[in-house]
């Protein structure tokens, strides 16, 4: 047995050897690989998660995964840091081919969110690409349209359109510029809010966060609207770039134009940029025609600056000016709108074992506001009335990034303050007072100081992302030029209170392309410069005039947000839902015992205190491919909001609002013909007792093309209201003095061109 073991038995046991090193090369062949790095840094993605047919593995250090390859099968990648994304079949094969797949950072991913992407070809049901049209926008809050989760509050009909998510409004909402930047309207009535000071032609995207979870941004009490700017474009030799847009609209009379000339190196990057826009009254659907000049203008500079490797700055100066604005639901018309805002940014990426970088910055923002009713029809008029007002918004935010195997952590600090000052004069030309003046002290040197400290951490474990956020923030508020009539209401002027949130959640991804999202959180809300200061002015539904209370108790948001969602390389769908229990909710209650200022006002309303509130509702998205080229996109949104203590609907939230469209891709996607058709149902759920009345559904089609003349030289073309439908939005405040809403524009039919040399 020993010699034939030592004989046969050898060389056959050679050749079974050989045999199993050849068939394991082999299959070593069939393996493939590719290695997951970030977009900005080309650093490895370690912990990604991958599902590829019956084949599911895990990144390596190096940023690693293997499989075997499937001609049709889509692979599906999900990490903590970079959210959850589909290959299709040619992608997973161009990505093999290059051995490398790219991956920008997503740190909002752990959370609810709706991206209205600018300039990126967003994928998943909560991005909404947005065209070179929206660039156009003179306003910021215009691009909020874009979803059905947003609806605006318009009292202009074509400016200042202030946003309403999940009937959450007003401060209710934390807008904000690039985390942190914001302006504070200086009219006491809204003409100026803050989504009107952006300049949306250098906007790379907005982060719709829904829900008191996000709190590295501040106090997101209803949610957080957060504008990003566009990022500095290093480039290794010197270059010069460029774009402009023109357009043109029938209805108004519209023009508008945006551009930007710059110039980039390997450390610095100068943009200067400049929009303006200009229109008259339009037409509604029935011919009538609706005050709406307005003036915008816009400009400044983005310049970003490479200190060496690791450090970045990024210094921003922007002017914006509106002049001769109607605003026909209001008492007067805005005259003059002067905005100065400044920003600089400093990020360092530091090579140390957990804390891989630091974000810090400044900023201030000042408005220079002034509006009269000189150009009103009054008949009889019996006062000229005009308002000069200022506010200023500055602070600081610091933020540092850690990250660990399998989680990250967000800590920094930030620090706010909110000035308002503002005095209206009336000229008496009728009655016992005719020849004098009055002077009232709208919003009395009020002030808010806003500290706070915050932190977010980020877990994966396998297939389920947690996240734990927290927020402590310490409020300050006072006048320093109390009028009498306001102490005699109000002795004590002067408030601290102590603000805390909290948010936990996460996300459960399935093998399948199917993910489970559950959130809990906890917001609480100070009262704002109006809720606390206004004196005497009327800034609500109705005429009525508005007196602040410092005393105000701060409101309170207990919140559950669930999602459903689904991906595919072909199909993408997301369903959310919430629930939202409110205490001590901010509203306002008829003071017999108080005479307004102004005879002709029906009386006076104070901020007040509600016990409890109650609002839910849902969104739902779809996005599918379809045959030939087309895609299309479903979207539906509602929100229903009641004051259980009085048992009546709360004011001013949007009816369901449902849309559809469908575009294509040909030519080589140089032409891109898109159909949108958006159905909104009758609001019959109003608060009476401010003044709502039912608004009707409506139906609405649009229809646009755009070309792509050359490389750099593209063309839209299209029409809104096609059907030119009489209608208005619920949200839409009343003409002055008249129960009819502030009615939409009929058809209009616009086109743009644009020359793109970035």
């Amino acid at each position: 047995m020993k010699f034939i073991f030592n004989g046969f038995g050898l060389r056959q046991g050679s050749t079974l050897f050989m045999m199993l090193i050849a068939s394991y090369s082999i299959a070593q062949d069939n393996f493939k690989q590719i290695q997951l790095l970030d977009q900005d840094t080309k650093q490895p993605i370690e912990g990604a998660v991958y599902q590829y047919g019956n084949q599911s593995g895990i990144s390596d250090n190096d940023g690693i995964i293997k499989f075997k390859i499937l001609s049709s099968k889509s692979m599906i990648l999900s990490h903590l840091s970079y959210g959850q994304w589909v290959l299709s079949p040619i992608e997973v094969i161009k990505a093999m081919e290059s051995d490398q797949l790219l991956r920008k950072e997503q740190a909002l991913v752990v959370q609810p969110v709706t991206i209205l992407a600018l300039r990126t070809d967003g994928q998943g049901p909560e991005t909404i690409n947005v065209d070179n049209q929206d660039r156009l926008a003179h306003d910021g809050g215009e691009l909020l349209s874009q979803t059905p989760l947003i609806s605006g509050i318009r009292k202009s009909g074509n400016y200042g359109f202030d946003p309403v998510m999940r009937g959450f409004k007003y401060d209710q909402l934390n807008v904000v510029i690039d985390g942190a930047q914001s302006a504070t309207a200086a009219c006491p009535n809204r003409m100026d809010p803050p989504t009107s000071q952006i300049a949306p032609n250098m906007i790379q995207e907005v982060e719709v966060l829904k829900g008191p979870h996000s709190l590295r941004y501040g106090t997101a009490f209803g949610g957080t609207i957060n504008f990003v700017t566009t990022s500095p474009k290093f480039s290794d030799t010197n270059n010069l770039y460029g774009r402009v847009t023109g357009a043109y609209e029938s209805n108004g009379n519209i023009g508008r134009s945006e551009g930007l000339i710059g110039f980039s190196g390997s450390n610095y990057d100068i943009g200067l940029f400049g929009s303006w826009s200009q229109g008259d009254d339009y037409t509604d659907g029935d011919g009538n025609s609706i005050p709406s000049k307005f003036l915008r203008n816009s400009f400044g500079a983005l310049i970003g600056l490479k200190i060496n490797s690791n450090q970045t700055v990024k210094l921003s100066a922007t002017r914006n000016m509106a002049r001769d604005v109607d605003f026909p639901a209001l008492p007067m018309d805005l005259r003059n709108d002067d905005t100065w805002m400044f920003n600089a940014n400093h990020k360092v990426l530091l090579n140390k074992s957990s804390l891989k970088s630091w974000n810090t910055t400044v900023y201030a923002s000042f408005v220079d506001h002034y509006m009269d009713n000189l150009l009103k029809s009054l008949d009889p008029r019996m006062m000229n009335a005009s308002t000069a007002a200022y506010t200023k918004n500055y602070g600081g935010r610091t933020e540092g990034t850690w990250k660990f195997n399998s989680a990250n952590l967000y800590v920094g600090a930030d620090y706010k303050v909110e000035a308002a000052e503002g005095k209206r004069t009336r000229e008496f030309l009728m009655g016992p007072n005719a020849g004098n003046s009055v002077i009232d002290n709208a919003w009395q040197d009020g002030q808010i100081t806003k500290t706070g400290i915050f932190s977010e951490y980020q877990l994966n474990h396998k297939t389920i992302n947690f996240v734990f956020s927290g927020r402590l923030e310490i409020n300050n508020s006072k006048i320093n030029d109390a009028t009498p009539e306001f102490i005699a209401v109000n002795p004590e002027t002067s408030v601290t209170e102590v603000n805390p949130g909290l948010s936990v959640g996460g996300i459960k991804t399935f093998t399948n392309g199917l993910n489970l999202g559950l959130w809990l959180g906890h917001a609480q809300r100070s009262g704002s410069l109006t809720e606390r200061y206004i004196n005497y002015f009327p800034v609500g539904q109705d005429p009525y005039e508005m007196i602040g209370n410092p005393l105000i108790k701060p409101e309170v948001n207990n919140q559950i947000d669930i999602s459903f969602g689904y991906l595919s390389s072909g199909t993408s769908v997301e369903l959310s839902l919430f629930s939202s229990f409110l205490k001590d909710y901010i509203s306002s209650e008829i003071r017999t015992d108080l005479s307004p200022k102004i005879p002709s006002s029906p009386g006076v309303r104070q901020f007040v205190n509600i016990d409890n509130a109650f609002m839910t509702g849902f969104e739902v998205s779809w996005n599918q491919k379809l045959f030939a080229g087309m895609q299309h996109r479903f979207s539906v949104a509602y929100t229903y909001g009641q004051n259980t203590v009085i048992d009546e609907a709360l004011p001013e939230i949007a009816p369901l609002d449902l849309r559809y469209s469908i575009h294509g891709s040909y030519l080589n996607g140089n032409l891109t013909p898109e159909l949108l058709f958006r159905y909104v149902v009758q609001q019959d759920r109003i608060s009476a007792s401010y003044g709502e009345t039912i608004s009707p559904s409506f139906a609405l089609l649009d229809l646009k093309v755009n070309y792509q003349i050359i490389k750099s030289l593209s063309t839209t073309v299209g029409v809104n209201n096609l059907f030119d439908a009489a209608y208005y939005e619920h949200l839409n405040r009343s003409v002055r003095s008249t129960p009819n809403a502030i009615m939409a524009p009929g058809r209009n039919i616009f086109i743009s061109l644009t020359l793109d040399l970035m």
